[in-house]
């Protein structure tokens, strides 16, 4: 029997072009599989065709841009989930989408290799397979471009050669990889980490700096779920669609960084991804109304583990699994709305209101009806400073 190929398929130059290589390179049947991501761009039926065309035995294409919403983009909201603080994990969140859609396809048809289009030095090699590995042990995976250097002039060559019906020379001087969650963009001026980027890096974020009225927004979270946007009920899909459309208006979300691989090599990228940041931002704000202090403060160091986690591909490990537990559980009151202005590239929130805040007024005070009892205090001050007075005492002695 013929052995079968899953290859993550995108209708680019080079995964079109993977079809014919891996055949030619295994002898192998390929079965091309296309998944929706909200990364836009041509009609999934028009990419299904040309990989039929460029030599597939069979093509798949899924619409995941709801289960990409509910499944990966709102645990990472409830995780306030940020790469070295700033990064909201944009293409790392994608990858395991599309890998439970590759292995669906592998076990269908009974193919025991996965193909991917990632180099072998990026981030993305290390997601897909360690997905892969993670939810279908058996399977093995191959790179054509890492494995078999199938280089970019390569491809063409091979393109032009086999009259692939796909266009070879439009070149974007960028590396771009996108969803409904963000941009990313990398490669070409930018690797020269003293270049500032120019306006034609960006597509989901207007100019900042231009003049525009300022645009708020009302937010509201059931369980750390955004549920509607100004009063009227959303899915985590459209709340994220809507905040890109208005937040990106105002050019929120754009990030310029250096960031730490996990292969090893520091990397400027830059990112945009409005939705992503209003919601995380109006997110974090209603924690800080109602979230107990201990759990909050646990969490955050929770947040930054995940983060590593999603981010190193391991989204399908025990412990991130086990995370989750916890995140979901920390957010069991985390429902309210966050009231925020859009304007200048910020996202600031301007209100807050929840039925389960532990901001209690009275307490809070300072005019007359104030029920914090201060004389409470100052013996609170003399324990809670007793151990550091009293080694300060012997360290003062010696």
């Amino acid at each position: 029997m013929t052995e079968r190929v899953v290859l993550a398929y995108s209708g680019g130059l080079d995964t079109s072009v993977a079809i014919g290589w891996i055949a030619e390179e295994t002898g192998a049947e390929v079965i091309a599989v296309a998944v929706d991501v909200g990364q836009g761009g041509e009609d999934l039926d028009v990419i299904r065709k040309r990989a039929l065309a460029c030599g597939a035995v069979e093509a798949e294409v899924a619409d995941a841009k709801e289960e990409f919403a509910d499944e990966y983009c709102l645990p990472a909201i409830k995780a306030n989930a940020l790469y070295m603080d700033r990064y909201p994990l944009v293409s790392a969140l994608s990858r395991p989408t599309i890998v439970k859609h590759l292995v669906a396809a592998a076990k269908k048809h009974g193919a025991g290799i996965v193909a991917h289009g990632c180099t072998g030095k990026g981030n993305d090699q290390v997601r897909f397979e360690a997905g892969i590995s993670s939810l279908a042990p058996e399977l093995t995976c191959i790179a054509p471009v890492r494995d078999y250097a199938m280089t970019r002039d390569k491809a063409i060559a091979f393109c032009e050669e086999k009259n692939l019906p796909i266009a070879t020379t439009k070149k974007s001087p960028y590396s771009i990889d996108q969803n409904v969650f963000g941009r990313a963009v990398e490669t070409g001026f930018l690797e020269d980490i003293w270049n500032a980027p120019i306006e034609d890096v960006y597509e989901y974020t207007s100019n900042p700096a231009g003049p525009r009225e300022a645009d708020e927004v009302i937010i509201t979270f059931k369980q750390g779920v955004p549920v509607a946007i100004d009063g009227k009920p959303v899915t985590v899909l459209q709340a994220i669609q809507q905040l890109n459309e208005r937040a990106g208006a105002q050019g929120v979300g754009r990030i310029d960084m250096v960031e730490d691989r996990l292969v090893g090599i520091k990397s400027r990228e830059i990112y945009e991804a409005p939705g992503a940041i209003a919601l995380i931002t109006a997110h974090q704000e209603l924690e800080n109304v109602t979230v107990e202090r201990e759990l909050a403060r646990y969490k955050r160091q929770v947040e930054q583990r995940w983060s590593e986690l999603v981010y190193d591909g391991l989204w399908f490990s025990p412990l991130k699994r086990a995370l989750d537990g916890f995140i979901n559980e920390a957010n069991e009151h985390v429902s309210g709305d966050i009231r925020m202005t859009l304007h200048g590239g910020r996202a600031v929130v301007t209100g807050r209101r929840s039925e389960s805040s532990l901001y209690d007024f009275n307490l809070a005070t300072y005019d007359t009806g104030d029920t914090f009892d201060q004389s409470l205090s100052k013996g609170f001050i003399e324990l809670f400073g007793m151990s550091s007075k009293i080694a300060a005492k012997r360290d003062l002695a010696q």
